[in-house]
């Protein structure tokens, strides 16, 4: 009876246009527009990239073309150098396509910049250097012993700084909001949980008359109606995430069926919500939808969907609020996934989420079983 049951719940839900438009249609046509709108900005911001520079009056046979052939022999060179006359090089310079232009002479280098940034400041720095090491080679170039054993120092790689990385996985803080993308349409879930408690009672629907008039089990009855959200969500879920992943090339990390399971259980908790929801007495369904949606949007808010500074806004003043909040904990658990090894925090992130759920199927189920009807 239970299957027979579940069989026709699924097919119920996967008639609904809800579930088509709200949990596959429209998160992956806001996903696109995400991958649309934050595509190479953390490249653009954050990562290194070699300084274009021209370089006027240096000799093939000098040493400042030897040092500078060397730099292109490393994966990032430092800089990306074009060796032109002076005319030329006011050129580049005015057309943007070198941030300066560094003259060679027998004295020192000299470098002219048109503006004032990190760039023209890695080219100053370059200059200073090379013209320090410069004068400590001349300086020394009365002595052979001396002059050996200054070059040989100055040649050296010394490291002064251990290079250690606080965390692993995407350091792209940009994909935070396809972290709470993924909370939001677990939320949207709560439109499908609504109608298996809406479905269940005859004072609310028609069907739930009809229901309560048969002879089954209510227990059983709500039981399978859940369950099958329960499965569709999980499997809306996985498509969803999967075209993040596979066609918009989104970074989850290397453990996506963790991330799978997150989002099942995510979408499951969606479900859990609309169904306490969705068992009050009061309000049509067309009212309980709309607080849903806005409850559901509010929550994405406060997690960061809209803002990303807004989740670590409230951690610093009201950090209760994070950790109640079922979109925080699920794009949480998310980031503690991609970006640390060990699954500590994750398990921790998907044991509240579980709670939360028992909690509200529990709400939901104290609410429907105690409701009696003088007439249907």
């Amino acid at each position: 009876m239970f299957l027979h049951d579940l069989k026709y719940e699924i097919k119920s839900c996967l008639r609904s246009k809800q579930v088509i438009i709200w949990v596959l249609i429209y998160p992956m046509i806001l996903g696109t527009f995400f991958k649309a709108a934050f595509s190479g900005i953390y490249e653009k911001e954050n990562l290194f990239n070699s300084v274009p520079a021209a370089v006027v009056g240096c000799a093939e046979s000098s040493p400042l073309h030897s040092v500078l052939d060397g730099m292109k022999d490393s994966d990032k060179p430092l800089l990306d150098v074009r060796y032109t006359d002076s005319s030329e090089a006011d050129k580049l310079l005015r057309d943007g396509e070198v941030e300066g232009i560094i003259f060679a002479s027998d004295e020192a280098l000299t470098l002219t910049v048109a503006g004032e940034g990190m760039n023209e400041t890695i080219l100053k720095a370059f200059c200073d250097q090379y013209n320090a090491n410069a004068r400590v080679i001349s300086d020394s170039a009365s002595d052979p012993a001396k002059l050996a054993a200054v070059t040989g120092q100055l040649m050296k790689d010394t490291e002064v700084v251990q290079h250690k990385q606080l965390v692993e996985g995407n350091m792209d803080y940009y994909v935070e909001y396809f972290y709470n993308l993924v909370a939001m349409i677990a939320l949207f879930g709560s439109m499908i949980g609504l109608t298996a408690a809406m479905d269940s009672q005859a004072n609310l629907s028609a069907l739930g008359a009809r229901k309560c008039c048969s002879p089954r089990p209510k227990f059983m009855s709500v039981l399978a109606s859940l369950a099958a959200r329960f499965i569709l969500m999980a499997v809306c879920m996985v498509i969803t995430i999967s075209y993040f992943n596979f066609v918009l090339r989104i970074d989850y990390g290397d453990r996506l069926g963790l991330v799978y399971l997150s989002g099942s259980i995510g979408g499951m908790l969606g479900v859990s919500l609309g169904f306490a929801v969705g068992s009050i007495g009061f309000g049509n369904s067309g009212i309980k939808n709309s607080i849903l949606t806005g409850v559901s949007l509010m929550l994405c808010f406060f997690s960061g969907l809209m803002d990303d500074g807004m989740k670590s806004r409230i951690q610093e003043t009201a950090p209760i609020i994070n950790k109640l909040n079922p979109a925080a904990v699920i794009a949480d658990s998310l980031h503690c996934l991609n970006v640390f090894s060990d699954t500590k925090m994750y398990i921790e992130k998907l044991i509240t989420m579980l709670i939360m759920t028992a909690a509200l199927v529990m709400i939901g189920f104290v609410i429907t079983r105690r409701r009696k009807y003088a007439s249907l």
